[in-house]
């Protein structure tokens, strides 16, 4: 089945290619991070997790705007999300800003900012990623992470933190793959057959389990695919 990650590319975000009642985030075809390896990966929980996001401050968050929540918890330094473990930090919002211009139905402008209440420590398993200073180039490697299905078929979310690197496609691949569901502000990554993928099937989706780091061979550092010209 042809299955690739559409993300909004303002945002990191990831749009769902289908409007299935059961959709849901998947990362198949991948592997269990190194523990911190990903260490601006954060969870987003309300009791339990439902959502991801990036740290791109000490004090603020990228996530997805069909996350939103008036009051999230961010945990940050998190690999087993069932475990309690000594490099996690439980931080509360402060703020929650989604973008003026998200669709609910299209996920355009799918893309939130979470001010956090105290800045994060920075230590070795919670670390800002940087962002672009430039649009990302097809052929891309990117590296996707989060909590999400593992399963093209059925369901299987993992405790342990997931990765997939996978390409950036071309906008005219993308839009072939979805018709008339990509807006300029979204991008997809992926493989057109077969083998690992990265799905964004679920209303929420996002990425909600899902993120997507990009190294850019020009600054020899991965940064997140956020753009947060508002």
């Amino acid at each position: 089945m042809k299955c690739l990650l559409l993300l909004a590319f303002i945002g990191v975000a990831v749009a769902f290619p289908t409007f299935a009642e059961d959709d849901d985030d998947k990362i198949v075809g991948g592997y269990t991070c190194q523990k911190n390896s990903v260490p601006y990966q954060v969870s987003l929980n309300s009791g339990y997790h439902f959502c991801g996001g990036s740290l791109i401050d000490r004090q603020w968050v990228v996530s997805a705007a069909h996350c939103y929540k008036s009051r999230i918890q961010v945990q940050l330094g998190k690999h087993n999300l069932a475990l309690t473990e000594s490099t996690q930090q439980f931080i509360d919002s402060a703020k929650v800003i989604r973008h003026s211009g998200y669709s609910a139905y299209t996920l355009d402008n799918d893309i939130m900012l979470i001010k956090l209440s105290t800045p994060a420590t920075l230590n070795q398993a919670v670390q800002t990623i940087p962002l672009p200073t430039s649009c990302v180039a097809t052929g891309t490697t990117c590296l996707i992470s989060g909590w999400g299905n593992t399963l093209s078929s059925g369901s299987n979310y993992p405790d342990q933190l997931q990765c997939l690197k996978a390409p950036v496609l071309s906008a005219t691949d993308c839009s072939d793959a979805y018709p008339r569901q990509i807006t300029k502000n979204m991008m997809c990554v992926g493989f057109l057959e077969g083998g690992k993928d990265s799905c964004q099937v679920n209303h929420l989706p996002l990425l909600s389990q899902s993120f997507l780091s990009c190294l850019f061979p020009d600054e020899k550092a991965f940064t997140v695919q956020s753009q947060l010209h508002w």
